[in-house]
């Protein structure tokens, strides 16, 4: 295992190995018509491999569009970002993919989130982290909140593990092949 085995890109449609350069695109993009009659309604869009995303509040004439031209996409939202996928397609989907081809479970994960796309995620994590600025409904459901918000809540969560040396004062499942030891990933 490296420093970083992959990333989970495009809110969960795509996985990128950064030692590698290689990309594996994990959904259908939306269709270009839809790109451009999102355009031509005057709604400022990127478009990624996968992902089409714009900010609020476009996001009524997105699901305008998408209801107008009877496509599938779910839209979601990341505290003023509007992101359309194609139907579950989410950050939990990507991070299963990219653990199950590492052969590893998501109990085994401490992931970190503070928006809407993150609910999900943090669900299937072994342990779900929100830092200070997280939004109220991700505080609720999160197993522990850091004291500090952004980079600052993540920086304090790893110098808490490694004063610990990785042994976590909040629950985390043990490995199944050596139930002595804790193996942690972090996905932020």
């Amino acid at each position: 295992m490296g420093l970083c085995d992959f990333v989970v890109a495009e809110n969960g449609a795509l996985l990128y190995w950064p030692t590698t350069g290689r990309i594996k695109v994990l959904a259908e993009p939306a269709s270009a018509g839809f790109v451009q009659e999102l355009r031509a309604r005057g709604v400022p869009v990127a478009v990624g491999r996968v992902i089409v995303a714009t900010v609020e509040p476009y996001e009524i004439t997105v699901l305008q569009t998408i209801k107008a031209m009877r496509l599938e996409l779910e839209v979601i939202f990341n505290k003023g970002s509007v992101m359309v996928l194609p139907t579950g397609v989410n950050k939990a989907t990507g991070l299963r993919e990219g653990l199950s081809r590492l052969g590893l479970s998501a109990r085994h994960v401490i992931g970190v989130g503070d928006a809407e796309n993150d609910h999900v995620f943090l669900r299937i994590c072994g342990c779900g982290i929100a830092v200070a600025n997280a939004l109220p409904s991700l505080k609720e459901r999160a197993d522990f909140i850091t004291e500090h918000p952004y980079g600052e809540g993540v920086t304090e969560l790893i110098d808490q593990l490694l004063a610990s040396n990785f042994q976590p004062h909040f629950a985390l499942d043990q490995t199944a092949d050596d139930p002595g030891k804790r193996k942690l990933w972090f996905i932020l």
